[in-house]
């Protein structure tokens, strides 16, 4: 998310303390992604964009024998799952800077533009076709790596403040190595949380569970 954005902004945030007061009885994790605070929430009906997209998703996104058969005439995903192929066997480390590169070489695009709404979670295809915002570069990254073979445990969709530019952003987190290494559309260098002192996560989210942020 870019310039703009700040109205979607305030409705997250709004979002988050509303859950906060019903999360009383949360387990709060000390020390996690960016040093914030984190309560793991278990009732994913509570981030309604993921479970949209993730539905969409499996519906829609062709499985690779589909595509491989079928060609890039036929299905929009043949180029990706050509491109999951070439860096297959490729150390951990180099998939992410290959799946990372892959995703951002695609040009910027507001949802508004796309879809006419303020904010909407493109699946791979979508994407793949149209491009996209912030969310959707990392969920493109997410699935790339999901396919890559990376345990969706190791996984998050993380939406954020960026605190510089005052804008709300999403980026994709991966533990790696004892590290949480942050896959970012507006930088080609992939670095651990730690080392980015300008983003200030509002919640994170991936096929098992989902969590709130705040500030340690």
């Amino acid at each position: 998310m870019m310039a703009g954005q700040s109205t979607l902004f305030s409705r997250q945030l709004i979002a988050v303390i509303f859950l906060v007061t019903g999360s009383a009885f949360c387990q709060i994790s000390y020390a996690g992604i960016f040093n914030y605070s984190e309560l793991p929430q278990k009732e994913l009906n509570r981030a309604p964009h993921w479970l949209r997209m993730m539905d969409r998703h499996l519906r829609e996104d062709q499985p690779e024998v589909f595509c491989l058969e079928q060609g890039p005439q036929i299905c929009e995903l043949y180029n990706w799952y050509q491109f999951l192929g070439s860096i297959r066997e490729l150390p951990p480390r180099q998939k992410l800077e290959q799946v990372n590169r892959y995703a951002n070489q695609h040009p910027y695009i507001l949802d508004i533009n796309n879809y006419g709404v303020e904010d909407y979670w493109a699946i791979l295809r979508e994407f793949l076709t149209l491009s996209g915002d912030c969310e959707d570069y990392s969920l493109t990254k997410y699935f790339s790596l999901r396919e890559l073979g990376f345990n969706p445990d190791q996984m998050r969709i993380v939406a954020l403040q960026d605190t510089n530019l005052r804008i709300a952003h999403a980026v994709l987190a991966v533990e790696f190595q004892g590290e949480t290494l942050i896959l970012d559309n507006q930088s080609e260098q992939i670095l651990p949380d730690r080392e980015i002192l300008h983003y200030a996560p509002l919640y994170s989210v991936n096929e098992q569970q989902w969590w709130m942020h705040l500030p340690g």
